[in-house]
Order: structure tokens, then sequence, then C-alpha cells
């Protein structure tokens, strides 16, 4: 069995601070981008908005979710030591991997099998993990202690434009 990533929080508050904490990490790769893309201070206001920098957060944070990877009897066996996590399994069961994250905070484990693609693998499952895991509780909690909107939509960029 191997493991992939870093990321394994055992709290949701760990789980927000390193959320939280690649915010600032997606508005800087947002900006390069847009720069490498020539966008003008417009287009930059137009196009740059909270919602590519918010995606941008999501994939950090989903690339670092620290995947187990092994055969199906070693998940069966760690499922086996974890009995009480709800398991999300998809894909077949006629193939002889699995790849799998678990929330220790949610008690769930989200698992997909696969056979010869690995990487692909790992991406698919992290994408998941974070849909069905992380997400959901990040936006219940937003919602929860949401503050005014300022009307700043600059996403991040605190001249309101691109620094060229």
């Amino acid at each position: 069995m191997e493991t992939e990533g870093t990321l394994s929080p055992e709290t949701f508050a760990a789980a927000k601070a390193a959320f939280d904490a690649a915010g600032p990490t997606a508005q800087e790769v947002v900006r390069e981008t847009a720069k490498a893309m020539e966008f003008d201070r417009e287009e930059y206001r137009e196009r740059v908005t909270g919602e590519v920098v918010e995606r941008a957060r999501n994939v950090i944070f989903a690339d670092r979710l620290a995947v187990s990877i092994g055969t199906v009897e070693e998940f069966e066996a760690w499922v086996a030591d974890h009995p009480g996590y709800d398991v999300e399994r998809n894909g077949s069961d006629e193939v002889d991997r699995v790849v799998w994250h678990a929330a220790p905070f949610a008690e769930t484990v989200v698992a997909a099998t696969f056979q010869n693609e690995r990487d692909a693998a790992v991406g698919t499952l992290r994408r998941q993990a974070f849909g069905r895991i992380y997400r959901p509780r990040f936006e219940s909690e937003s919602e929860a202690v949401a503050e005014p909107d300022d009307g700043d939509d600059s996403a991040g960029d605190p001249d309101g434009a691109i620094d060229r």
C-alpha cells in the first residue's frame, strides 16, 4: 500500500484551516495565469471573479489530499479496522486496485477502483472526496457565518488590477 499527498485532516477545523490557507495561493496562481494570458486591467476585472479564484482554491486543496493506493484486500482490511466509517465506493468489483481517502472528522471514506490508470484514479478520487466530504461542509459553514458583501470583486488583487 502507498500513500500519496499530505493532507489528512483529523478535525473539521484542521480541514477548514488548510482550505483557508489555500486561498492566497489560488489568488496568486490566478493572477499569474491572467498575466501570462496578457489580460489588461479591464479584462482582468471582468473575467477574474471570486468564483474563478474559488475554483482554483478547490483544486489546490483537493490536490493535497492524502490518498491511499492498494489492493482490494488492503482496502477491505482498512474498512474492517474502521467499522464506524461510512464507505462510498465507486467503480467495478472486477478490478484489483483501489484508491481511497478517509476523513476522520466525517467518519467517511471515499474509494474508487481502478486497474491500470493509477494517476487518473488518484485525481478522480481527490475530486470526489472534495465534492462529497469537504465542499458541502465548507459551504454550510460559510453560509452559517456569511459576512456582508462589500462589493469587492477584485478576486484577491489588492490593487484591483494586475501589476505589470
